[in-house]
């Protein structure tokens, strides 16, 4: 399958399964979405977590922190960020001087060679290494891209073009469930984080699809994910049923529990005491204070963000 020219537009060419169709329109070697480097900020469609500003990566630090306490400390602490992007999250972590800095070893993984051509800050890799490791995966906003399945009434496939809005439609993401089981096999001692927006099967298949599958571009919603592909993100809800069918998770927590509970407040009142410092002379540690509440806001906001859900699976799993 490919896309061809229709008047300055690509279009699909017919009989694929959506799966396919969305794996071309994402990540197609010239015209996929993520290879054009159009993703997260730079690219003006969506900002992540990590790109609101370095207060995440700085929650992310302190976790790392705890994690590393709890396995012993060891070396290498390994840490991948997979769906890395232009490497934000990497930056800003490093940014933060957590505790285990001396013993970690960060793999940004990242599909498309635009991304890749970012990284600045650690180890920079197309695809997940090979195992044993010991240390955390990280995936915040991966599996919502991954290509997947669409299933009709009667348990056909959709394809490459576009039903009835008010159709009801089940997903089914083995790409993501595939994606956490070799995750899972990889790590020998640690633990994998999946951050994204979830819901259930039943509740999509109960749902008018536009309403779990999405576009976007320019910061706001885009067409349906079957017209212009390879100019928008096309995005689908995380079904966590589906995950918890390789293995159930050992903590989910909503992002903003998640953030509280690794010290974002703490943070925040951190920052607000440098601001209250060093307001009147305007240095640079007041400003970065300063921006924390702001930061915080958008990373707790009940209707965004903070809404989000994330999965965590201890390895080895608790008895």
């Amino acid at each position: 399958m490919g896309f061809g020219e229709d008047g300055g537009r690509l279009c699909p060419v017919p009989a694929e399964g959506f799966a396919k169709f969305m794996e071309r329109a994402l990540y197609g070697p010239e015209q996929g979405f993520y290879q054009s480097g159009h993703a997260g900020r730079r690219g003006g469609h969506f900002i992540t977590s990590p790109e609101v500003g370095p207060l995440f990566g700085a929650v992310v630090g302190r976790m790392l922190d705890r994690r590393w306490d709890e396995l012993g400390r060891p070396a290498p602490f390994t840490v991948i960020d997979a769906g890395a992007g232009p490497g934000t999250l990497a930056r800003t972590v490093a940014k933060a001087q957590p505790r285990c800095s001396p013993a970690l070893r960060w793999i940004n993984v990242e599909r498309s060679s635009a991304g890749r051509a970012m990284h600045t800050t650690g180890e920079s890799a197309a695809h997940l290494p090979e195992g044993p490791l010991t240390g955390v995966i990280l995936a915040n906003e991966l599996l919502d891209n991954m290509p997947l399945r669409l299933l009709d009434d009667d348990g056909g496939e959709v394809g490459d073009r576009r039903p009835d809005p008010r159709t009801l439609l089940t997903p089914q993401q083995d790409q993501a469930c595939a994606w956490l089981a070799h995750a899972l096999s990889i790590l020998d001692r640690g633990t994998v984080v999946v951050i994204d927006y979830m819901s259930t099967t039943g509740e999509m298949a109960a749902r008018p699809w536009p309403e779990w599958l999405r576009t976007y571009r320019g910061h706001h919603r885009g067409d349906d994910p079957w017209t212009a592909p390879g100019t928008q993100d096309i995005t689908c809800e995380v079904a966590l049923d589906q995950l918890v069918a390789v293995r159930s998770p050992t903590r989910v927590h909503s992002q903003a529990a998640w953030l509280r509970d690794h010290g974002i407040e703490d943070l925040v009142a951190e920052g607000a005491a440098a601001w209250r410092a060093g307001a009147a002379r305007g240095d640079l540690a007041a400003m970065t204070g300063r921006s924390r509440a702001i930061e915080a806001e958008a990373l707790l906001d009940p209707a965004g963000l903070g809404s989000f859900t994330v999965a965590e699976w201890d390895t080895p799993a608790p008895a």
